[in-house]
């Protein structure tokens, strides 16, 4: 009783699919952005593990009058680091287990 479906091709994609979506989890621990805030006045890296790595501030920024506004600019600038390595994550993601869907389907719904 056949229904079309062999199992054991099944299986060897899913293993495949496996193998693609560690070996994009590992290269995205290699990936790193920069965003800035302020005109460049601070900079934040951020890499694939969506962990910050490092945070520049340019010293005339640095106003002990005024410490909201270096809160301000390092709160915008982790936020937008994040942002854009979040968006390379799911795109890699997404061209890691694309190649094993069906054409059209969109996994967006489940976060890759």
């Amino acid at each position: 009783m056949s229904d079309g479906v062999n199992m054991a091709d099944m299986f060897g994609k899913m293993m495949d699919m496996q193998r693609k979506m560690a070996e994009a989890q590992e290269a995205l621990a290699q990936v790193t952005v920069t965003a800035e805030a302020g005109g460049g006045m601070v900079k934040v890296t951020a890499n694939g593990q969506q962990r910050i790595t490092a945070v520049k501030i340019e010293p005339q920024v640095i106003d002990p009058d005024d410490p909201e506004m270096l809160e301000d600019l390092l709160i915008a600038g982790v936020n937008k680091a994040l942002e854009e390595v979040a968006g390379v994550a799911k795109d890699q993601m997404s061209k890691a287990a694309g190649s094993f869907l069906p054409p059209g389907m969109d996994l967006s719904g489940l976060g890759l």
